[in-house]
């Protein structure tokens, strides 16, 4: 009887403990899931492995959305609009020393980095705002530094937004392809 009694009572007892307990759910996978890239490129595992010789230079951090058969440039992408580069929260770019973008100083720190695209070109926008969800706050008056390059067609289809840095000489290109497009922003460092 007292058995009974406690398995009633732990029955009882189960729908409070789960609705305690379980209110913290585990959310679904994101369809645009996060990405980081770094200058030198894979730079925490040399950092691991004692192989990096230096501190990074920079960081992007971005949500991947893919294709999916959809019309990426002016659709969208709409052309002539300010664009997040990627989904849910703005990409975000951080420098840990201070570089030169369009012959401007950019001070050290993190920043959101935004783009116009048009046909021909992107227009990339480093912004002092941080942590901002979308464009749609988006505030030109914090605007750091501007700089328009060309659009460069790919030679295959990007599915995956992708983002990451590439070695130049005396800079680095920030490199950001989609679709059958690329654009790369030079960063003097």
């Amino acid at each position: 009887m007292v058995f009974i009694r406690g398995f009633l009572l732990l029955l009882a007892a189960f729908p409070v403990f789960n609705a305690v307990m379980g209110q913290s759910a585990i959310p679904a996978p994101d369809r645009s899931p996060l990405d980081v890239s770094y200058y030198p490129s894979a730079y925490p595992l040399l950092k691991i492995q004692d192989k990096a010789k230096d501190g990074p230079v920079a960081r992007v951090v971005y949500s991947r959305p893919a294709k999916e058969k959809r019309t990426i440039y002016g659709g969208i992408v709409e052309y002539g609009k300010v664009w997040r580069m990627g989904a849910n929260e703005a990409t975000e770019i951080e420098f840990y020393k201070d570089v030169t973008i369009n012959g401007k100083k950019v001070p050290k720190g993190r920043y959101t980095v935004y783009a116009i695209v048009q046909e021909n070109n992107w227009t990339f926008i480093i912004n002092s705002e941080t942590d901002c969800w979308g464009a749609f706050k988006y505030d030109a008056q914090k605007d750091v530094v501007r700089m328009q390059v060309p659009a460069i067609p790919t030679s295959e289809t990007v599915e995956l937004l992708s983002m990451y840095f590439e070695n130049n000489a005396q800079q680095i290109n920030f490199v950001v392809a989609w679709d059958n497009y690329m654009a790369k922003l030079p960063i003097k460092i």
